[in-house]
């Protein structure tokens, strides 16, 4: 039998406690981003809310300054773009001295049926919502090797990433089952680091993107596929990813917490 570990003998409020650690959260100035940003927040973490819509992720890390002075910022970036990358860890690092947690929620998902859409599209969303997470992986991995005490990386894939939701998103499924396949992968090199990598993959979650959805019977015949009819709120996948990103996860490598309100079961 193993020899037991410090995590035995932490108290429930210890481990879930990320105070002295800085989190990197994409596209975190909205909808389940927002959720994510504030919820580690909340926990203690600095947070870096890395976003194209500069406006909002300023205001958003305004607000969350004012709860706590000097713990949060935010920075332009497109994930798909090294140089932006590069920028976010370095505000992690220059602001808050180093990099913790990585949370990769930036993503997006233009509907278009496979046979309307063009290579322009389907490299758009690819380059984004996988490419973009491989860079900004290896980004936080360099990082978090060097420091030399671990971390955590949180991708957010989909219940797409199990089983398409709807017709319309060929291109955003490829990603996501791209990002689980990453996620896999990448934790079994990163362990030996004492670093985790696992995904949480979220069913229909009511955001400022999906009330952008100009189909609303597409909307409707989502909720009435939810065993708990309704759609999720941002801030319960924020409390998943608290739950992967603390030490109550301290045993999950690899892994895939689906938080859909039972879709998949119909």
């Amino acid at each position: 039998m193993s020899t037991p570990t410090a995590f035995t003998t932490q108290s429930l409020a210890e481990m879930i406690d990320l105070t002295g650690r800085t989190a990197i959260v994409t596209g975190g100035a909205m909808g389940i981003g927002r959720g994510i940003a504030t919820r580690l927040h909340e926990a203690g973490a600095s947070v870096v809310i890395a976003d194209l819509d500069s406006d909002e992720a300023s205001a958003l890390a305004t607000e969350l300054n004012a709860d706590r002075s000097d713990s949060a910022r935010s920075v332009h970036a497109d994930v798909s773009t090294p140089a932006d990358v590069d920028a976010a860890i370095s505000a992690a690092v220059e602001d808050f001295g180093g990099l913790d947690i990585l949370v990769n929620n930036a993503g997006i998902y233009p509907f278009c049926t496979f046979l309307d859409m063009d290579q322009a599209m389907f490299e758009k969303v690819l380059r984004v919502n996988l490419v973009g997470a491989f860079l900004m992986m290896k980004a936080a991995a360099r990082q978090m090797i060097a420091q030399g005490h671990g971390g955590k990386i949180v991708n957010v894939t989909s219940i797409d990433a199990l089983h398409p939701s709807s017709v319309g998103l060929a291109h955003y499924d490829a990603t996501k089952h791209g990002l689980w396949g990453l996620t896999k992968n990448v934790a079994l090199e990163l362990a030996d680091h004492g670093i985790t990598v696992n995904a949480l993959a979220p069913g229909a979650v009511a955001t400022p993107g999906t009330g952008g959805v100009n189909d609303q019977d597409l909307l409707t015949q989502m909720q009435e596929r939810i065993p708990l009819h309704r759609m999720a709120d941002p801030d319960e996948m924020g409390r998943v990813v608290l739950f992967l990103a603390s030490d109550l996860s301290s045993y999950l490598l690899g892994s895939q917490v689906v938080a859909d309100g039972g879709m998949l079961l119909r």
